[in-house]
């Protein structure tokens, strides 16, 4: 009995594919991804890589999900503060003013996006890069970042 679970269990050892292997041997993987995974890829199996990419992203989804709810009830709060405090007389808001710096920053901000162009490019192009080599670290942070958003 031993004997033929240890065969079977052979069998379906040699039937399974290693995912890296047969991701870069497929058409459809090298032309959305090129024919480097990535180093990755490389060194570590795809387990490990899922395992390292989900619990950093489960690390970095919770913490999100907790500063952010710090962060939410400090502005809603001072919000809140500041407009008892001109209900109550404390403040007197010069609209005038507010408008005319709030239309000064919006001039600078129209004239900063043609300058910042070819940064935000530039990052995005090497963002997609490392995505496109590091494939499945992506996919596990991305993974364990909703869970830790949600948990």
């Amino acid at each position: 009995m031993a004997n033929r679970d240890k065969e079977l269990e052979e069998e379906i050892y040699d039937k399974v594919v290693d995912l890296t292997e047969y991701a870069k041997r497929q058409r459809w993987w090298n032309g959305l991804f090129g024919k480097n995974s990535g180093p990755l890829a490389e060194k570590y199996s795809v387990a490990t890589q899922l395992a390292v990419g989900g619990l950093s992203g489960w690390c970095a989804g919770y913490l999100f999900q907790k500063v952010g709810k710090v962060a939410a009830t400090s502005v809603g709060g001072g919000l809140l503060l500041l407009q008892i405090a001109n209900n109550s007389g404390y403040i007197q808001v010069d609209w005038k003013r507010v408008e005319k710096d709030v239309n000064k920053a919006k001039k600078q901000l129209k004239k900063g996006t043609n300058k910042a162009g070819p940064e935000i490019n530039t990052f995005v192009e090497k963002s997609t890069e490392f995505v496109k080599k590091n494939i499945v670290v992506t996919s596990g942070f991305i993974g364990g970042f909703l869970l830790g958003l949600a948990s």
